[in-house]
């Protein structure tokens, strides 16, 4: 089947055309035909999919519906997985449509944690990211996707949004129709026709544990009374594919060794500022503990790429727009710093050090903070839309550089002001940093989806971390060091340090933990 469209010009008059898709789950039989035509057109491995049909169930036994939902791409008009993709990987053509290289595509995961709607997946076989592309080579072709001509029952359609004639155009004005997540300001051009609102939202369905009804336990709702009342309490997944958060560990443990890293710094260079002069041991031993610990970072950071020997490409054809790019040349010009302190502690050149604290005070601070505006990118985690984010993140350097600051004090000599600072610096920040925690758990949420991930951090799957966090990390240390500064010693670093690391590991996964389909 072809469509006929105009080949965009050069002149104003000249028309372009915007894809757009409608689904029309009134006509949709849960046949999954445009999931397996997907995957045949465009040779998607076994246990990933471009497109599915989800299907939830609302009621209770005997009186029980089920509906269906076709997800895919969205192919956003402001499409968050682009401006995040370091390496312009995912591009939105002229069109309208959002593609991909997979040749390019460096593998950070940065577009599944950015996109709302779950739609991007990393291929088991190339290792790169991949989505519905609406059949991009189709349409280029003249043929419609290949969802499109396989549905039995026509509920799929395309054409040009901004040609009022055409179908889309004319079911979109005629009809009342929906698009997923609108509060997310992404403009998506995919809209459903009679979809529930139990298949729109994530949040009005129960997940019991696993994707498919028939692997599942409980067994069927039953309503002594025959209710014929529906209710989003008795709405359940009957099936969905399941959707593996996108980073793992690695992402938690890099925040916390860049944290050591940048504070260190921070606490030198602020020291120096108020006038104690530490010497070039200090110099060398702040530029060697910061750079391990930043190569730690790097380390981490590339072992998480699905395609770590391309890392390079962030800096040879970087999207200046992502804040992976961003702070990939943070942490390169804070290497250049740490680098240069070395040679100033090492040659006794106490006047380079003195230059360095404020151009490696800025570097130290954005290396801290630089993670809290790209987890802002991240539209669907709503956990991670925190504007105290950055606030929190330099607090946790600060009291990161405090503690490291009080354990190097042991094998080094440190004027006693010097350290009564670094005590003192300890106890505020760990004052703060407990406030901020805390209030997850007592500051009411801005949407269901983010007080979902605050509960599965304190009091569900990820809730020993956040205790520990709290109360090994926070507590305990500030109440040793409550009215006598003198008693903040390295224990209590220790304990910072640590609880910490749990925190973290608490924090980025749970921000992952609400299902976004």
């Amino acid at each position: 089947m072809y469509q006929e469209v105009e080949v965009i010009g050069n002149s104003p008059d000249d028309h372009k055309v915007k894809w757009g898709k409608v689904i029309d789950q009134e006509k949709c039989i849960g046949c999954h035909a445009c999931s397996t035509a997907c995957k045949s057109e465009n040779a998607v491995p076994l246990g990933m999919n471009r497109t599915f049909v989800k299907a939830v169930e609302v009621g209770t036994y005997p009186d029980v519906n089920r509906y269906f939902q076709v997800d895919r791409c969205n192919q956003c008009e402001d499409a968050p997985c682009v401006p995040v993709c370091p390496v312009t990987a995912m591009y939105q053509r002229e069109d309208g449509i959002v593609d991909f290289d997979q040749d390019v595509c460096i593998g950070c995961k940065a577009c599944m944690a950015a996109c709302p709607y779950d739609a991007i997946n990393i291929n088991p076989d190339n290792h790169s990211a991949e989505k519905c592309n609406f059949c991009a080579h189709r349409i280029d072709q003249g043929l419609e996707p290949a969802c499109v001509v396989v549905c039995p029952e026509e509920a799929i359609i395309v054409g040009d949004l901004n040609d009022p004639e055409s179908e889309v155009s004319q079911i979109i004005a005629r009809q009342k129709v929906d698009v997923r997540k609108p509060e997310k300001a992404t403009s998506p051009k995919v809209f459903y026709v009679g979809a529930d609102e139990s298949t729109l939202s994530p949040s009005a369905a129960e997940y019991q544990g696993a994707h498919m009804w028939s692997e599942q336990n409980e067994g069927y709702p039953v309503d002594d009374n025959r209710s014929t009342v529906k209710s989003l309490s008795s709405t359940r997944v009957a099936y969905e594919v399941p959707h593996k958060a996108p980073w793992d560990w690695r992402v938690s443990f890099y925040t916390w060794t860049k944290s050591i890293s940048a504070g260190l710094f921070m606490m030198y260079a602020f020291l120096g500022m108020l006038g104690f002069s530490l010497g070039s041991v200090w110099a060398t031993s702040i530029a060697i503990i910061s750079g391990v610990f930043l190569g730690i970072t790097g380390i981490v950071l590339i072992a998480d790429l699905t395609h770590p020997m391309r890392f390079y490409r962030i800096f040879t054809r970087p999207q200046w727009k992502s804040w992976l790019v961003k702070g990939a040349f943070i942490i390169a010009g804070y290497a250049i710093v740490l680098l240069l302190l070395f040679i100033a502690g090492v040659a006794s050149l106490p006047v380079l050090s003195k230059v360095l604290w404020w151009p490696g005070m800025i570097l130290a601070v954005f290396t801290a903070i630089y993670t809290a505006f790209l987890f802002s990118k991240s539209k669907g985690r709503d956990l991670w839309q925190n504007p105290l984010l950055p606030l929190h993140f330099f607090i946790q350097a600060a009291l990161c550089g405090a503690a490291g600051m009080i354990i190097m004090s042991l094998f080094l000599s440190i004027p006693e002001a010097a350290l009564q600072t670094c005590r003192m610096t300890l106890i505020v920040s760990v004052a703060l940093h407990i406030a901020i925690v805390i209030s997850e758990a007592v500051i009411p949420h801005m949407t269901a989806d983010q007080g979902k991930a605050a509960h599965n951090m304190i009091k569900g799957k990820y809730s020993m971390y956040y205790w520990v966090g709290l109360i090994v990390g926070g507590i305990l240390p500030f109440l040793l060091g409550f009215g006598n500064v003198t008693v903040m010693g390295e224990i209590a670093s220790v304990l910072v340090l640590g609880g910490l690391l749990a925190y973290e590991h608490a924090y980025v996964q749970a921000g992952q933990s609400v299902p976004l389909t």
